[in-house]
């Protein structure tokens, strides 16, 4: 590899991909893409029924704990982030959901020009091939393949007929003209296999002269000639190399990984990296605040095995492995499914404006968010409140790059949060507990009396945790505790941006992957621009 680069991407997740590929269609520029984990080589990355052997482990998973959370009876939470190439769209359940119109029209409305609605759609577009809706709201020929499962369960039918029952109506295209309702979910595939940032805009262009990719690289620090970057200090292969940017750094990683090297750099509040013994660059007391996550709860039922569900046990077993053949030799069968394969969004109550909670309902008898396992077969509803009032932190424990930051999302400590969640909670059982699902509806794992108060607010407390969306943590804006501006540099110095889910100023009413990659495709075209201004 060269000492030098035009720009130097720290994180090869979903933003990291984007930029790669986008920034080296230009061959007369370099790049230069650092990923701390592995290469996105593994069948259990692109066999999409495999993602649960990764999110509970370590497999391709940073699998960060929280602090002890107070809203959450003192226990940890769990955070998985994706530590290989194409970050956690390698890891996850390839939900495609971009988010409400509001949200974005609320993030222009905070200060930042140029990303309303109107403004980012078309970065949505294009990053898109979609191969089921072809109208003003979705694109062809983009990188991300975007579709319909091939094979869904016939409880997703079950569970629409017990939404609509419940006041929930069915819609076709949660991406599009309306977001509320029900739906099957339209997921990253392409022909039976898993469509991660890396696998669109990375593999196709591995190739490439001006483009080089580093796995297994830690960045240990960014460095500055006086405040301008100048580029970064990794560890590869136990080897200490210092990797010069001509153009720009660009960080993107991650909600907690960009706010960590930040402040190992000397860039944040200035108090707490001087206790650290770290010097300050620059004191930008924004750094590493305004973690936001939705917070999610999951309740399950059991069922018979012949449901149509997944699950452990013997039929179950077989299933998995003629339908493990299958996708070997055809990419198809049981082992294309993502679980998550239908859901809904909906109002908490009748007077909110937008949809604030979401449903996602899961073919499989889930414990403990995936976490425990059970023998048998069921079904699981998780329900996410999508804009949490509370604010948490991303803080160092020490000062050097190996060891994990401190994460404390602050779950519930808005009041208000609980009293949300409680309500779409209310409204999901009454959608699980509906005669549609009866034939199919065995005992819950964890029963609880909705209309008791609380005893609804224990069970909550006690299985609640992140749906995996943490975002904020370098949020965009011109207030005391904004880290980049509108164009997503870094305030206070040069040469520096930072292009993930932690720029979101307020956290969308929806999965998190595809908004960061529009972050990132809308990122590159700025990049551009700015290159051509300063070189005019």
């Amino acid at each position: 590899m060269q000492t030098s680069y035009d720009y130097v991407i720290v994180g090869g997740g979903s933003a990291g991909s984007v930029l790669a590929g986008r920034l080296t269609e230009d061959p007369s520029v370099t790049v230069c893409l650092l990923e701390a984990g592995g290469p996105d080589s593994s069948m259990l990355i692109h066999m999409p029924a495999a993602y649960p052997a990764m999110v509970p482990t370590k497999i391709n998973n940073w699998a960060f704990e929280t602090v002890p959370q107070p809203g959450l009876n003192g226990r940890r939470g769990y955070q998985p982030r994706g530590k290989t190439l194409g970050g956690s769209s390698s890891i996850n359940a390839m939900l495609y959901v971009r988010g409400h119109r509001w949200d974005y029209d609320h993030w222009a409305s905070l200060g930042n020009p140029g990303w309303g609605y109107d403004e980012v759609l078309p970065y949505f577009r294009k990053a898109e091939h979609n191969e089921d809706f072809q109208d003003a709201f979705h694109g062809q020929g983009g990188p991300l393949n975007v579709t319909r499962l091939r094979e869904p369960s016939r409880l997703n039918a079950l569970f629409f007929q017990s939404a609509q029952a419940a006041g929930i109506p069915y819609v076709e295209d949660y991406n599009g003209a309306t977001q509320e309702g029900a739906h099957l979910f339209q997921v990253t595939e392409r022909q039976g296999e898993r469509c991660s940032a890396s696998k669109a805009y990375l593999t196709p262009h591995r190739d490439r002269p001006n483009l080089t990719v580093v796995t297994g690289a830690l960045t240990e620090q960014l460095l500055f000639d006086g405040k301008r970057a100048t580029g970064v200090q990794a560890r590869v292969q136990r080897a200490t190399v210092r990797i010069q940017a001509r153009r720009e750094v660009l960080l993107c990683a991650g909600a907690f990984g960009s706010p960590q090297l930040l402040m190992l750099s000397g860039i944040g509040p200035g108090a707490q990296l001087q206790k650290l013994g770290i010097g300050v660059l620059h004191d930008l007391r924004g750094v590493g605040e305004n973690l936001q996550d939705h917070i999610d709860y999951v309740h399950s039922f059991r069922s018979p095995a012949h449901a149509d569900t997944y699950g452990l046990s013997f039929p179950g077993a077989l299933r998995m492995a003629r339908g493990v053949m299958q996708w070997r030799k055809a990419r198809t069968g049981a082992m294309t499914t993502t679980y998550a394969e239908s859901g809904a969004f909906f109002r908490s109550r009748p007077d909110v404006a937008v949809p604030d909670v979401q449903m996602v309902f899961i073919v499989a008898l889930e414990d403990d968010h995936a976490r425990k396992m059970r023998l048998g077969h069921g079904f699981t509803g998780r329900v996410a409140l999508l804009r949490p009032q509370s604010r948490g932190t991303v803080r160092l424990q020490a000062p050097d790059a190996t060891t994990a930051p401190a994460i404390d999302p602050q779950f519930f400590s808005a009041p208000q949060d609980l009293a949300v969640l409680m309500d779409g909670t209310r409204k999901m059982l009454q959608v699980l507990e509906g005669q549609p699902l009866a034939a199919v509806r065995g005992k819950a794992l964890y029963p609880v009396d909705p209309q008791d108060d609380r005893a609804l607010e224990r069970n909550i407390r006690q299985l609640a945790d992140t749906q995996y969306h943490p975002v904020g943590t370098c949020k965009m804006g011109h207030d005391p505790l904004a880290v980049v501006d509108a164009r997503l540099r870094v305030h206070g110095v040069q040469g520096l941006r930072v292009v993930d889910a932690s720029i979101m100023p307020t956290i969308v009413g929806g999965n998190t992957n595809a908004p960061t990659i529009m972050i990132a495709e809308k990122a590159a075209d700025l990049l551009r621009a700015d290159a051509r201004g300063a070189l005019a």
